[in-house]
């Protein structure tokens, strides 16, 4: 009896007992393969896009990317492994060991026991082929493949770690991040560039509004940050905007994003310029720091020369010039403009463009270019009070050394109605602030804000305003402070870092006059 009491005790403590078990294989990112320090066969299990395969007698060689980091990790396999759908483009999972790698090219490999076809990728048909480095105009034109090349995926990880840096620098800086609306009644920049909503299919009404007022996408989010202003002291946004205007140029789009930030209690542009050149700073730093690889491909393939231009962007404190002084450096120049700070009229008279025309003036047409210079003086001058283009700007930081440089205290009529007067007659100016980049021009617009209510109430009555602005009005009775505010673009910025010429490359699906692919 004894005997079968211990034989049941015994059955009962092996029926409890695990059966041991393969460890299963830890599913690690491309990146975090490549960084592991101890590469001693931990099994494994990646899952990727083919960027190459390479057979040779005995082994098989396979570089699979992820997107976590430009370098992809190397697969090797045996020979004998069927390998007519591991293509170029084709998606996988691999499951392996983890090794030391014998070549001096790469830290770790990966000796693949397991590979599994995703996704087949027909290499012939596929629009980016292997090994070709594809011109940015090309990939343009298959916007749903080309974060599959090296040069773009690359971008990409930018754009994310460097909105990873802004929204970590305002936090830090202990601004509340607001979600500013997309739909909006208001046109915070006046130009009346706008995209109007309304409804499709049977829910659209002749004659009648969805919202019982016109609605536009949102051009600016600065109007609602003011709201807020007046009940947190730093605020910012970031978030999609929106222009209709047709404009086919390298620096313009139709939709893009904003970092836009509100500050109360200022009454100082030194205070605004302080935050703009920290942000700028501070962003760029950590953008370097995170991803050294992804803008040292930009800087060598895209843009030499870029990586020491930044470098003297970001060791020397940005200039202050005033709008006044812009004009007369502009007035000096030897260069000839193809646009006079004047009126903004067309001076050309180069190769393949050969007209001139201002108001009454017309120079004969291209039939007589001949009798024409090839370059032509600075048309009829500089005056103040003209806007200042993109060359004009560009001038202006070549000038100053290639060093970003702020432009302050703008002609009262250049700016909107919520710029803050001056008072410095005759010539009347607002206490508006640009910073001007190397390469791309205007990156930051802001200024002080009119938080006088008689003096914004004029403004708003000489435009026609009144009405429509009177909760704007409101904000200035009732507990106004001192404040202003900035915006920049952030795919000019990516320019500006990068040294890309087109912003339509450093944007995922770029929308601009006459495309809206996808």
């Amino acid at each position: 009896m004894l005997g079968v009491r211990c034989l049941l005790r015994s059955v009962r403590f092996c029926s409890f007992a695990p059966f041991p078990k393969h460890k299963p294989s830890a599913k690690l990112s491309v990146r975090d393969a490549l960084g592991a320090q101890n590469a001693s066969g931990e099994r494994i299990k990646i899952q990727g896009w083919i960027r190459s395969v390479r057979s040779q007698k005995e082994v098989l060689f396979l570089h699979v990317n992820d997107g976590s980091s430009l370098e992809s990790l190397q697969v090797v396999a045996d020979s004998g492994l069927d390998s007519r759908e591991l293509t170029f483009g084709s998606s996988v999972e691999v499951q392996g060991q983890l090794i030391k790698s014998p070549s001096k090219r790469q830290n770790v490999e990966l000796k693949a026991e397991k590979i599994k076809v995703i996704g087949n990728c027909d290499a012939k048909d596929f629009p980016i082929k292997y090994k070709e480095r594809h011109p940015l105009e090309y990939l343009r034109q298959h916007p749903h493949f080309r974060c599959r090349t090296n040069v773009l995926s690359s971008i990409l990880r930018i754009r994310s770690e460097a909105t990873a840096a802004i929204h970590s620098f305002f936090k830090d800086s202990g601004f509340v991040h607001i979600h500013t609306p997309i739909i909006t009644s208001n046109d915070s920049e006046g130009a009346g560039e706008l995209f109007q909503l309304e409804p499709s299919g049977k829910l659209k009404v002749p004659e009648e509004n969805f919202f019982n007022v016109p609605a536009f996408l949102t051009v600016s989010g600065q109007l609602h940050l003011e709201v807020m202003s007046g009940a947190f002291t730093q605020v910012f946004t970031f978030g999609p905007t929106f222009r209709a205007e047709n404009s086919q140029s390298r620096r313009h789009l139709a939709e893009f994003y904003m970092i836009e930030a509100e500050i109360s209690f200022v009454d100082s542009l030194q205070d605004l310029m302080q935050v703009i050149e920290e942000l700028f700073k501070a962003t760029t730093m950590m953008v370097l720091s995170k991803c050294p690889e992804d803008v040292e491909l930009c800087h060598k393939f895209i843009a030499p020369g870029q990586k020491d231009r930044l470098e003297h962007m970001l060791k020397n404190n940005f200039l202050i010039i005033s709008y006044t002084e812009a004009v007369e450096i502009l007035k000096q120049a030897s260069q000839n403009f193809t646009f006079t700070p004047e009126t903004g009229s067309l001076c050309v008279a180069e190769a393949g463009v050969q007209w001139c025309k201002h108001g009454s003036l017309q120079i004969p047409p291209p039939r007589l270019s001949s009798f024409l210079p090839t370059q032509s003086p600075n048309c009829l001058g500089l005056q103040w009070g003209a806007d200042l283009r993109t060359e004009h700007e560009k001038y202006l930081v070549k000038h100053c050394g290639n060093i970003p440089v702020f432009v302050i205290n703008y002609p009262l009529t250049l700016k909107p109605f919520y710029m803050r007067d001056n008072e410095d007659g005759p010539q009347h100016t607002v206490a508006a602030v640009d910073l001007l980049v190397p390469g791309v021009g205007e990156l930051f617009g802001g200024g002080l804000r009119e938080e006088r209510y008689h003096f914004l109430e004029e403004r708003l009555a000489r435009s026609g305003l009144t009405e429509v602005y009177q909760w704007y009005l409101d904000l200035r009775r009732f507990g106004s402070v001192p404040h202003g505010g900035f915006g920049m673009g952030f795919e000019r910025y990516l320019q500006c870092v990068l040294g890309v010429d087109n912003i339509k490359d450093v944007i995922p699906f770029p929308r601009f006059p006459h495309s809206c692919l996808l």
